[in-house]
């Protein structure tokens, strides 16, 4: 019993992770007149190295992010959103990365939280974390975010907590953190190379057992900000409730290879 009188109880908090490297990956385009405000608000005590990968930019952002002092990689041709993350996690995979923080760098997202971030994974309170654009409607309508694009939203994530089972207030942030085991887990490189990829990703994660949580990110809203415009929003929206479908059929038995386990790497030759 607690001294006042209320049952009272033992409760057994799980070590912190040891501390692993930490990559910032940024998937780039024509990111260059918000990609220095992104970059100073990263705390380079908690982050070990940021990975900029450029899909063809037709501004300065490579000149600026090698200015920086950023990690860059280019594309030779662009290879769509999801295709850029494609090769954002392999390479921060190939840099020995043991979480892995992916940011927009439009200056959409507050990079401040990234410690809070990290914090919550290696308390291993999650394997997946991500920042919440939508604490309340009001809020994220006054920081300028398009009122069709706020309903999108709401319906999307409401219809994906219930299908997953999950409770999260944003499933469609660009800021969001894993560990290596899930990026070394999940088949990402069967994914879509557009926008859907994102939907695809935490659908996999779910399937794979991983656990999910979000923190309260704020959010900016202006002319530079990256954004996909209604059709494509609307595209989005469709690929996201496929593969939800994809989901579902897997659990009675309708099998996709983007559930499959990845193939193991190759072992050394025969002697």
């Amino acid at each position: 019993m607690a001294p006042d009188g209320s049952e009272s109880f033992t409760r057994v908090v799980p070590a912190p992770r040891p501390e692993g490297k930490v990559v910032v990956v940024m998937p780039a385009y024509n990111a260059e007149k918000t990609l220095e405000a992104t970059f100073r608000d990263i705390d380079r005590d908690v982050v070990d190295e940021i990975v900029l990968v450029d899909d063809v930019s037709r501004d300065g952002t490579v000149a600026l992010a090698e200015r920086l002092g950023i990690t860059t990689i280019r594309h030779e041709r662009n290879r769509g959103y999801g295709g850029n993350q494609k090769t954002c996690y392999a390479a921060a995979l190939e840099r020995g990365a043991d979480v892995v923080v992916m940011m927009h760098p439009d200056y959409q997202y507050d990079a401040r939280l990234i410690p809070a971030m990290l914090q919550i994974m290696r308390l291993r309170i999650c394997d997946v974390v991500l920042g919440c654009r939508i604490r309340n409607r009001r809020e994220a309508l006054r920081s300028g975010m398009p009122t069709w694009k706020y309903v999108a939203n709401r319906a999307l994530t409401i219809t994906e907590n219930v299908v997953l089972g999950q409770n999260l207030g944003d499933f469609h942030t660009g800021m969001r953190a894993y560990t290596r085991e899930v990026l070394e887990t999940i088949p990402f490189e069967r994914n879509s190379d557009d926008f859907v990829f994102d939907s695809q990703f935490l659908v996999q994660a779910v399937h794979f057992g991983f656990t999910i949580g979000d923190i309260p990110v704020p959010c900016r809203y202006f002319d530079e900000a990256s954004s996909i415009d209604f059709r494509r929003s609307t595209r989005y929206g469709l690929g996201t409730l496929g593969m939800l479908a994809r989901f579902l059929g897997q659990k009675v038995g309708v099998s996709s290879a983007l559930f499959a386990p990845k193939e193991p790497p190759p072992g050394p030759p025969p002697r």
